[in-house]
């Protein structure tokens, strides 16, 4: 059944606002996936706060050039699922990778590429991108690395604490010995 002109539009206009929105996407050959695995994969990329669409090719082709983003005409061929990354592309393509494996996918769902950042990728560089830190592993690391130096004057200051309780300590029992003896 053919999609009326109107609701071309509403499409269009809904992936631009989408392509808006995010730092970069991920092109997906998708065939033969039930409609419980697609939504797995959803919740999935959700939970890293991305967005995964299945789009006709042509209306993509146009919400990317209305929003001035790179078109990867090669990759927008055949049965596709983008996958959109919201300030977490490290996560989102985590989490699709994770998943193919886990539901061994390989033969009916493969990446083809994506775009971050205004640059066109390949499959191994959203492979690459899959092992950087998340936003909480960075948020993780920049908190210890705060709170490092902090613990370290802790630390400090609980070891000189306790040299000068060791010695007025020892100075105390000497003056009880002294008492002891002249007593």
């Amino acid at each position: 059944m053919p999609i009326s002109r109107e609701r071309k539009q509403e499409l269009v206009a809904s992936y631009v606002d989408t392509l808006n929105d995010c730092d970069g996407f991920i092109i997906v050959k998708t065939q033969g996936l039930s409609v419980s695995q697609v939504q797995g994969l959803r919740n999935s990329i959700r939970e890293q706060n991305g967005q995964y669409i299945v789009a006709k090719n042509t209306l993509m082709r146009k919400a990317l050039e209305t929003a001035n983003w790179i078109v990867p005409d090669d990759l927008l061929v055949g049965p596709i699922a983008i996958i959109f990354g919201r300030d977490n592309m490290p996560g989102v393509s985590k989490a699709l990778l994770k998943h193919i494996e886990e539901q061994e996918f390989d033969e009916r769902m493969q990446v083809t590429g994506g775009v971050m950042m205004g640059d066109l990728l390949d499959a191994q560089q959203i492979d690459d991108i899959s092992k950087l830190p998340t936003l909480d592993e960075l948020r993780a690391q920049l908190a210890g690395l705060v709170i490092s130096p902090a613990q370290d004057l802790v630390n400090a200051l609980h070891q000189a604490t306790g040299g000068v309780v060791n010695v007025l300590q020892a100075y105390l029992d000497k003056q009880e010995e002294d008492l002891a003896a002249s007593a």
